[in-house]
């Protein structure tokens, strides 16, 4: 029998519910899913949605950044967590290049997602010529949820891997941004690594669920990646990142056992096997014996 408890069942996420959690201070849980297992376990868990990042490229896809991964790889992800998920609501980024070019690349390459998918959302990042881009795909009746701050996809350009708005001028960047979006049409918007200063400066102006990762606690909620908190991949995690178990470590010790047990003769045992009736086990020798 399992030691966890079994969630209470809950209700399927919303774009009204998830504006209600907001209202009713009711912090929002989200986390990021990349395949079929990950995403039945964020829906046992009772999480209020569930990301298909960009950030597979590299925690699944084994990309050195999100920058390289395609449509149709995500696509593959995205469809996989859909058959995985029944309560959560399901958003799938965007990835670089699919959005940028024009609005009717970005709402063509949003239809796509939800049409061979079934997600029930998208999410850009940044604010600038994005901010059109959410316009036209909301028109389009596509649900979109912004994201500022850090933006993976343009590290480079932001200056790598780091926390934005650290100043007064760059954190009132990051403000307008979030506002253009939520002007936009935006149903939520996710702040990445930014200083609890500039949320708690701005959410006042908020009025759609702000999911926060490294942008303290003055959010509406809350995203982490799986592969991060779960303590799967590889490598230093971001300082924002809480590690709730170090799975890689037992997956390392769990291969590692079997390797030894295979090499030494342990595994496998009979009960590991199947067995013929002995009548038929001396019937195939008879007629083996008989072949030329």
């Amino acid at each position: 029998m399992s030691s966890h408890p079994t969630a209470s069942p809950r209700p399927k996420a919303t774009l009204a519910s998830l504006a209600e959690q907001k209202a009713r201070h009711e912090p929002i849980v989200m986390v990021t899913a990349y395949d079929h297992p990950s995403a039945q376990i964020a829906e046992a868990a009772g999480v209020d949605i569930v990301l298909v990042g960009d950030s597979g490229a590299m925690t699944v896809l084994g990309y050195d950044s999100t920058v390289p991964v395609t449509v149709d790889e995500m696509l593959v992800l995205t469809s996989a967590a859909r058959r995985g998920l029944t309560t959560p609501l399901l958003v799938a980024d965007l990835p670089f290049g699919s959005y940028e070019l024009s609005d009717e690349q970005a709402v063509a390459t949003a239809q796509r997602f939800v049409k061979t998918t079934g997600c029930d959302a998208v999410k850009l990042e940044r604010a600038g010529t994005t901010v059109d881009r959410v316009r036209a795909i909301v028109a389009a009746g596509i649900p979109v949820m912004g994201h500022v701050g850090l933006t993976p996809q343009t590290a480079v350009a932001i200056g790598g891997y780091r926390s934005q708005g650290r100043t007064a001028d760059e954190a009132l960047e990051v403000c307008r941004s979030a506002l253009a979006l939520q002007d936009a049409g935006c149903f939520a918007i996710v702040f990445e690594a930014i200083p609890s200063d500039v949320t708690d400066a701005v959410m006042p102006r908020m009025q759609i669920p702000v999911i926060g990762i490294g942008a303290g606690p003055g959010t509406d909620g809350q995203v982490l990646v799986f592969h991060d908190l779960l303590g799967i991949y590889d490598g230093r995690p971001a300082k924002f990142v809480k590690r709730y178990a170090d799975l890689r470590s037992a997956m390392i010790d769990g291969v590692s056992a079997y390797a030894d047990d295979v090499r030494s003769g342990g595994y496998p045992q009979p009960e590991h096997g199947y067995a013929m009736a002995p009548e038929e086990s001396a019937r195939l020798q008879e007629l083996l014996d008989e072949e030329p």
